[in-house]
């Protein structure tokens, strides 16, 4: 059976609206979409770190609760479980602080295996850390090798913008491990200055990948692909916080995947009537989480998708 594997931050969000917490929940980019994967009984597995302490304890606890092993997740006895500050603007957007302790050495364990069209999604500044980038691409490699669908969730975020020019390269390599890459309309802005969907594809993404999904919040998602192009609108609905929604996109996207047994081989010549069905479950995870302070789709609507 095809599985997913995530690799990224795990971390404790503590929500703030008006300037009072108003709910604290276990997040990480990837970690979020791999917790909706979780509770749809897919085949995931998450690759990541805690501390060894009541927060890592909490984030542990929580992704058992929701059908996902921790077998790949590294404990480590010195630093802190990091925690994040969400403060949530007029429109719900939110605005971060980070608070992290790491050791020096990280990641140290084996790694899952990786099989032929499984997938393997990564992304976020934690795909860029210099002191994470050996273990980042010997994964990559690997599901390289073993023919694997590589998903790369940009996810470059504000605070980190005065590093774009330095990273370059290694966004570019990033680039050419992908076979679908994912970017958000305030990532590209941050790295290229761009905001055009097709001057991005056509100038930054194409020479190496023709699989390309940019999200610009209400405003829809652009998908660009090999002779193919085609806007899809959000969903109109009652937004209560952004946080987790993209991450849950990416989860949809990649259940889309699996759900229309789309293979590597398969990703160059995807119909509309194929992205047609991958985005609308992008859209569809995106906006339920939009409606809580959760990172993730629920348990309900997990079992309501399932039907």
């Amino acid at each position: 059976m095809r599985k997913i594997i995530g690799i990224g931050e795990t971390i404790l969000d503590v929500i703030f609206k008006n300037e009072q917490p108003t709910a604290a929940v276990p997040g990480g980019s990837v970690f979020n979409g791999m917790i909706s994967l979780g509770r749809l009984n897919v085949p995931a597995l998450f690759i990541s770190e805690t501390g060894n302490d009541k927060v890592g304890k909490i984030i542990k606890d929580f992704m058992k609760d929701s059908n996902l092993t921790t077998e790949f997740i590294n404990t480590f006895p010195d630093g802190k479980s990091p925690v994040s500050l969400a403060f949530l603007n007029e429109n719900n957007d939110a605005e971060y602080l980070f608070y992290k302790d790491y050791p020096s050495q990280r990641l140290d364990m084996a790694f899952p295996r990786i099989d032929a069209d499984d997938i393997l999604i990564f992304g976020s500044y934690y795909a860029l850390n210099p002191q994470l980038r050996p273990s980042i691409i010997e994964l990559l490699q690997e599901a390289n090798d073993r023919k694997a669908i590589v998903y790369y969730d940009v996810n470059f975020r504000q605070t980190h913008a005065n590093e774009a020019l330095r990273l370059s390269s290694t966004f570019i390599e990033n680039f050419e491990f992908a076979d679908i890459i994912r970017g958000s309309e305030e990532d590209f802005r941050f790295i290229f200055n761009l905001t055009d969907v097709d001057k991005i594809y056509k100038d930054k993404i194409k020479f190496y990948t023709p699989s390309f999904i940019y999200t610009a919040g209400n405003k829809g998602v652009e998908v660009r692909g090999e002779n193919f192009a085609k806007h899809y609108p959000a969903k109109p609905i009652k937004t209560i916080s952004t946080v987790g929604a993209g991450d849950s996109f990416n989860a949809g996207i990649l259940f889309g995947l699996l759900r229309s047994r789309i293979r590597r081989q398969d990703l160059p010549t995807l119909t509309e009537r194929d992205w047609d069905s991958i985005i609308q479950c992008g859209l569809d995870f995106s906006a339920e989480v939009c409606q809580s302070y959760d990172n993730y789709i629920s348990r309900k609507f997990a079992e309501n998708y399932l039907k």
